[in-house]
Formats: C-alpha cells, sequence, structure tokens
C-alpha cells in the first residue's frame, strides 16, 4: 500500500467519523427538542389530582381570603387575597400544577377578597368568571373589570339554585338572592359536594344574607365552613350555624390584624357546639383532603381559642 494511498485512507476515515458525530449530534438535538415540546405541553395541562379525592387549600393571604379547589384535573379558586396577593396566589397554584381555572369566583369587590384576581385573570385560562351585581368605584375592583376586559371574559352573575360541575364535585350558588346596600352581604356564597363531604362557602356575608341563605330552602348542612367574614362577630350568626351544623371551621385572617378577628362571640359559639377550628393566622395554609367518606387535614385544629381583639 502506498504512502498516498494510506493517507487518503485516513482522510476518508476521519470525514466519516465527523459525518457520524454529526448524525449523533442531529439526533440528540431533536430528541431533547421533542424532550421540551413534551414538557412544555404537560406544564400547559392541570396536573390531575389521585383519582377519587377532592382537595380544598385555604391558602394564607393574611388579611383576606383565597381558597383553591383540586379535583381530577379540574381547579376552581375563590378569591385571591389583597392587591399584594396577587403574585403568591398565582406561585401556589402553580407549584400545585394549576395551568387553567374551571372556575375563578370573586365574592365581593372588597380589596382583601379580589385584590388579587386582576393577576390570576391575566395569568390564567379561567373558563368561568363569577362576580355579583355589585360594583365598588375602587382602583382595586377597576383593575379586575379591565382583567376581564383584557382577556375577553364575561361575568357570569350568581344565580340562587343553580348547580355546576367540578369535576365528581358539585357546588350550588346560595346566594346573594337580592342587592344589598352592603358589600359584604353581596357576597357569592355556595354549598360545594363531593361524595358524602360538603363544605360551606360564604366570603363575608353577614346576618342579614346568612338569614337569606337559611331561608332559601337549600340544605347548607355541611361538615366544613369556612367561617364568614374572617371570623367577625357580624357573621357566624345562631341561625346559620344551626342549619350549618358543622364539625369543623376554618378562619382565614391575618395575624395581628387591625379588625380584632377572630372575635371572641364567634369563637366563644364555635366551641360551645364543639366546632373544631383552623385558622391561617396560627397555621398558615391549612388543606382538607377527602375522599367523599373521610377528610384528612395537613395539621391539627387550633387549640388557643386566641381572640384576635
Amino acid at each position: 500500500m502506498s504512502r498516498n494511498y494510506r493517507k487518503n485512507y485516513r482522510k476518508k476515515a476521519s470525514l466519516k467519523h465527523r459525518i457520524i458525530e454529526l448524525v449523533i449530534l442531529l439526533v440528540i438535538m431533536i430528541t431533547v427538542s421533542a424532550a421540551g415540546a413534551i414538557y412544555d405541553r404537560y406544564q400547559n395541562e392541570n396536573k390531575v389530582m389521585p383519582d377519587g379525592q377532592m382537595t380544598v387549600h385555604f391558602i394564607d393571604v393574611g388579611q383576606g381570603d383565597s381558597i383553591l379547589i383540586q379535583c381530577g384535573a379540574h381547579a376552581m379558586l375563590i378569591d385571591a387575597g389583597d392587591n399584594s396577593c396577587g403574585t403568591k396566589v398565582q406561585a401556589y397554584l402553580e407549584n400545585k400544577g394549576v395551568a387553567k381555572l374551571d372556575y375563578v369566583i370573586g365574592t365581593h369587590p372588597d380589596s382583601d377578597h379580589i385584590g388579587g384576581l386582576d393577576v390570576i385573570i391575566y395569568k390564567f385560562d379561567c373558563e368561568n368568571v363569577m362576580m355579583p351585581d355589585c360594583e365598588k368605584k375602587t382602583n382595586t375592583y377597576r383593575d379586575v373589570i379591565s382583567a376581564m376586559k383584557e382577556k375577553n371574559y364575561i361575568n357570569t352573575l350568581p344565580e340562587v339554585g343553580k348547580k355546576y360541575k367540578l369535576g365528581d364535585a358539585e357546588f350550588t350558588i346560595l346566594a346573594p338572592s337580592k342587592k344589598y346596600e352592603d358589600a359584604n352581604n353581596n357576597s357569592i356564597s355556595i354549598i360545594l359536594q363531593y361524595g358524602d363531604r360538603r363544605f360551606l362557602f360564604t366570603g363575608d356575608a353577614e346576618e342579614e344574607e346568612e338569614q337569606d341563605i337559611v331561608n332559601a330552602g337549600i340544605s347548607i348542612d355541611c361538615d366544613v365552613y369556612k367561617a364568614g367574614h374572617h371570623g367577625s362577630r357580624t357573621s357566624s350568626s345562631e341561625e346559620l350555624l344551626n342549619a350549618a351544623s358543622p364539625a369543623f371551621a376554618v378562619i382565614s385572617c391575618g395575624e395581628g390584624n387591625s379588625y380584632g378577628h377572630p372575635h371572641a362571640r364567634t369563637l366563644n359559639e364555635f366551641r360551645q357546639r364543639g366546632i373544631q377550628v383552623f385558622r391561617t393566622d396560627e397555621q398558615g395554609t391549612i388543606e382538607a383532603v377527602t375522599d367523599g367518606v373521610t377528610i384528612k387535614w395537613n395539621c391539627s385544629p387550633s387549640e388557643t381559642w386566641k381572640t384576635g381583639n
């Protein structure tokens, strides 16, 4: 074999190896790109919760309300805290695998309930947005309406007695049945049922609206009651508690808040009735997981019975 032949052979072999290396590199790049596309597609879908359960997250947003409910691949959000909490609630939802929301409910136009909703509406695909027929001349309210217009969302007005499906769960609108002067009494209230377990949410409804809820003829017997108006004495009336008869109450309020929530009257009423209490000011975010028969909590009930006064 001549020297020139061997030299040409080595050049051809080297070229062949380089071509093989380039092909392998190209295959790796295509594989990585495809994997990235699959990952991106997965990220844009709600993570499916384990079959046969529903989780209710009472998110700690300080002095305000925000509740995430997940059932299978379905999710809904009730309120989003005040203006400083939008990105916090967004991050919480993303951490829980939520990419879209079947329902977004702004119970009433107070800033500690809808302040963060503009962020949620901008950042998530929201299939249904529901707010009461109650306006407020504040920048907070205008921000939410602007976000809805930007996304071409139309408000669904609450209709007492109407039922909505959330995966295997179902909720029924309880209030408001009329327009009140007080914004708190215009709160959208619902009863949520999964299997045999029921959760009652009344926003900041006070005694007047609570009486209308009791008189509406819809059963509000429940296992868990999200205490109205952050545990204020103006809510959780005897009539409502008699009709609801909850085993548990969750109070969403801020540590050291200026309103004195929860009030002694409410806590005393709960204690006398044997209602076990959870509270975000002491325990942070509270999660209740139900299979339709039992309810499991991420923490033990509070035993302090400490008022905010």
